[in-house]
């Protein structure tokens, strides 16, 4: 394995750096604030073609893959300007069809992820499920050729943005009484889904919806990857998940990084630098091994993941390993800066939910330290 990037992944890096520096923090959070969308940089994103840089060429994509991808969300984050909804459209939803829907279904939705201007989201959490898939209560009943969906989902990214949605259902049970799960795509507009805000304290354009399946028709087209066939589908996908999010808090951590060497090396007090006092740069040298650290395992992840190896484990290391390591560097930043910490001219501070929420979602610290001793140490199962 070469560690080393392609001279395209880093005229990449650059490019996607060149076009976030364009628009910056400050512009990131004025149009949260507001509750407007970052509209401006997703465009730019797009039409430099990145948004779909992990799809198939024959769909419109890039023919790159989840390294590639993650590279984007890494140095978006790293210019203060996270787009969630990265995570979710190309790179769960669209490796999900692109691998597993018909032809039909890869014409109708693929072209449009790949370029932007189609974002499909992802359903899959419900209040009551928790992390057990197999307990969803959202179920897709048969109803002549197609089915009828009643259920509702929780904390749905970006569904006000979407003209789709990929819902997971349970379609029956298995002979251990365990849920049989489908994939459905369905139109944010369709006759019985609603949608209600749930208010969240996060700085970022994105909102968090719950969603409401009231007998919702659709079609048999609308099945991806066969009926009760979904845990394969769900499991490719939420890998790329991960490893996006591991490089969104690399990129908030880089971020906050970045922002606390300059003020340490421009702040003086006693006549020098507060970045001389050992009491500020060891911790900051920390912050610094911490986050290329969780790097590696976040670059293995991308590896086994695009060589068609198992990933599961590298993906969940490296989220566990990237949400410690960027909020630890943001604290930390935020720590050197003192008082101005707090201040918003410094564009610190507004990043705290973003970067905690890395801990909790998409899947909770707790569950990747469980996954981790099962599978990993042959440890007991423990839920």
């Amino acid at each position: 394995m070469d560690f080393r990037e392609t001279t395209e992944q880093d005229l990449l890096r650059q490019a996607v750096r060149r076009i976030a520096s364009r628009f910056g923090h400050r512009y990131y959070v004025e149009a949260a604030r507001a509750g407007r969308k970052t509209t401006e940089l997703w465009d730019a994103v797009a039409e430099a073609g990145f948004v779909g840089v992990n799809l198939p060429e024959a769909w419109g994509g890039g023919g790159q893959g989840i390294a590639e991808m993650a590279i984007v969300a890494e140095e978006l984050s790293a210019q203060g300007c996270p787009l969630l909804l990265l995570v979710v459209s190309p790179s769960i939803c669209g490796e999900i069809i692109a691998r597993f829907g018909t032809e039909a279904q890869k014409h109708a939705w693929l072209p449009g992820i790949a370029s932007g201007r189609r974002k499909m989201v992802f359903a899959i959490t419900e209040p009551d499920a928790g992390s057990n898939s197999h307990n969803l209560a959202t179920v897709a009943a048969r109803e002549g050729d197609g089915w009828r969906i009643r259920g509702q989902k929780h904390y749905i990214s970006g569904a006000d943005e979407a003209g789709q949605v990929l819902v997971v259902t349970k379609t029956g049970v298995d002979e251990r009484g365990r849920g049989r799960l489908s994939l459905f795509v369905v139109d944010t507009d369709a006759p019985g889904l609603r949608r209600t805000l749930i208010p969240v304290e996060i700085v970022g354009p994105e909102k968090q919806f719950a969603l409401f399946f009231d007998d919702v028709a659709v079609g048999p087209e609308r099945l991806v990857g066969g009926e009760g066939e979904a845990l394969k589908p769900l499991f490719l996908g939420l890998n790329p998940e991960r490893i996006l999010g591991a490089a969104m808090a690399l990129g908030t951590g880089r971020y906050a990084l970045e922002k606390a060497v300059a003020y340490a090396n421009g702040r003086r007090v006693w006549g020098v630098p507060i970045g001389a006092h050992q009491g500020l740069a060891h911790p900051l040298a920390e912050a610094k091994i911490a986050l290329e650290t969780a790097r590696l395992m976040t670059q293995k992840a991308a590896w086994l993941y695009d060589t068609g190896g198992d990933a599961g484990e590298a993906a969940n290391m490296a989220k566990f390993a990237a949400a410690e390591a960027g909020l630890a560097a943001l604290d930390q930043a935020i720590q050197v800066h003192g008082g101005n910490g707090f201040a918003s001219e410094y564009g610190l501070l507004d990043m705290w939910g973003a970067a905690r929420l890395a801990r909790t979602a998409p899947v909770s610290r707790e569950m990747i330290l469980n996954f981790v001793a099962e599978h990993s140490l042959r440890l007991p199962r423990s839920y």
